[in-house]
């Protein structure tokens, strides 16, 4: 389906064009016309799907409609799992605003950044705040925004943000709205945890979910090579000067650990940066300008990179550890692949992590060849899982027991 077929405002669509925004995807295509209609959503969708321009687009057109005041009241509010995302949503809004007579002022509520300047921007007067759970909380606590204005919440990535523990803000935020809104809920995955959300946010939402012609695992071509635990730097670096990769992602399983071999890496002449929760936000910003501007050739980054992280041209995602989370698989491998583009990602399978690959390929549905290269042979073998020892008939408390030693504590 083509943009032009939604009749949306002409300085919408011209926007659109001058992006290149010419068909729609599946789940824009589902989601526009809802959100026109005025329906709250629960969307089940992947990463690199296009949901974002899927509620930004109709809910620009929906502000366009509306009577603004003199100072400009908050008609939206998005919350994000990530710094990262909170500027990228923010900016697809003012992409598409861009050639509006009369612009909508927009607010990115992150922490890592001066919670005085926000403060200040939302005390001016916004239309849109796009914030990260907790900067906002902190915001609110300070009793310093009013969202008694709301016509729009939208929640981005949930699934992400209940793994980062965002029930319990979520219910602080949740009594600061007023119950006349529009709901838009976005994730990838419905576990019972979302859904339980879902029912505290709305009871009336359409279902709406992607149905992809192929998952996005099977899009992006990928290998598995085995390699000893302590030869996966040294096997990098010759992955990347053989073949000469202009942009490489690579995913580690800490933050000290992205910080060292990034170091060694530039010792061995390659441009190399690590990025992580720890960088204030501003080196998180420029680190990522960086890295589009292909200033930086290798990024060593933790899971913070696994969703939200736009970046149309990486060349190959690297699995240097496992993911813990089997369906962070899908989400890591898709940071390669974008805009139609040829993707390619790799995985480092050692004696220790391979049993946790077959789970992997297991649940993501795939089998890869483990490949072995020349030079890099693995040795050994991967440990014998132990079966743990069985529990020895009667040596544990009975309920009763517990219950009998808990009253006599009493009754001292």
């Amino acid at each position: 389906m083509q943009f032009s077929t939604f009749n949306l405002n002409e300085n919408i669509q011209k926007s659109l064009d001058e992006n290149k925004y010419i068909s729609t995807t599946q789940i824009q295509e589902k989601v526009i016309p809802l959100v026109l209609e005025n329906k709250d959503l629960m969307a089940k969708a992947q990463t690199g799907s296009g949901k974002t321009a899927g509620f930004v687009l109709p809910i620009l057109e929906k502000w366009l409609g509306y009577n603004h005041p003199k100072k400009a009241k908050i008609t939206t509010l998005v919350l994000v799992p990530t710094r990262e995302l909170t500027l990228q949503v923010a900016n697809t809004f003012e992409i598409f605003s861009k050639n509006f007579n009369k612009k909508p002022k927009i607010v990115s509520v992150i922490g890592g950044a001066s919670i005085g300047d926000q403060l200040l921007d939302i005390q001016k007067g916004c239309d849109i705040v796009v914030a990260t759970a907790g900067r906002l909380l902190d915001i609110i606590n300070k009793k310093q925004i009013d969202l008694s204005t709301l016509e729009f919440f939208v929640l981005d990535e949930a699934d992400k943000m209940l793994d980062l523990g965002f029930s319990d803000e979520l219910d602080e935020i949740l009594k600061e709205l007023p119950e006349n809104r529009q709901n838009l809920l976005f994730s990838a995955t419905y576990p019972q945890k979302m859904l339980d959300i879902a029912s505290k946010i709305t009871t009336s939402a359409v279902k709406v979910e992607q149905e992809e012609e192929a998952p996005t695992v099977e899009k992006i071509q990928q290998r598995a090579i085995r390699v000893n635990s302590e030869n996966r730097g040294p096997l990098l670096r010759h992955l990347i000067q053989s073949n000469d990769w202009p942009l490489v992602l690579v995913f580690m399983a800490n933050k000290r650990a992205s910080d060292n071999i990034a170091a060694k890496f530039r010792k061995h002449g390659i441009e190399a940066e690590s990025f992580h929760g720890d960088l204030i936000q501003e080196e998180r910003v420029e680190t990522l300008e960086d890295f589009k501007a292909k200033k930086i050739n290798v990024l060593f980054a933790t899971d913070i990179a696994a969703r939200g992280l736009h970046i149309d041209d990486i060349t190959c995602v690297i699995n240097f550890d496992l993911p813990r989370a089997t369906a962070d698989y899908v989400h890591r491998i898709g940071r390669t692949g974008r805009a139609g583009k040829d993707g390619l990602a790799i995985s480092f399978i050692t004696n220790e992590n391979s049993e946790h690959f077959k789970l992997i390929e297991k649940r993501c549905k795939i089998s890869l060849e483990k490949e072995v290269l020349e030079g890099f042979e693995p040795t050994g073998k991967a440990p014998v899982k132990q079966k743990g020892a069985q529990a020895v008939k009667g040596k544990r408390k009975s309920k009763k027991d517990k219950l009998r030693e808990a009253q006599a504590n009493k009754d001292k």
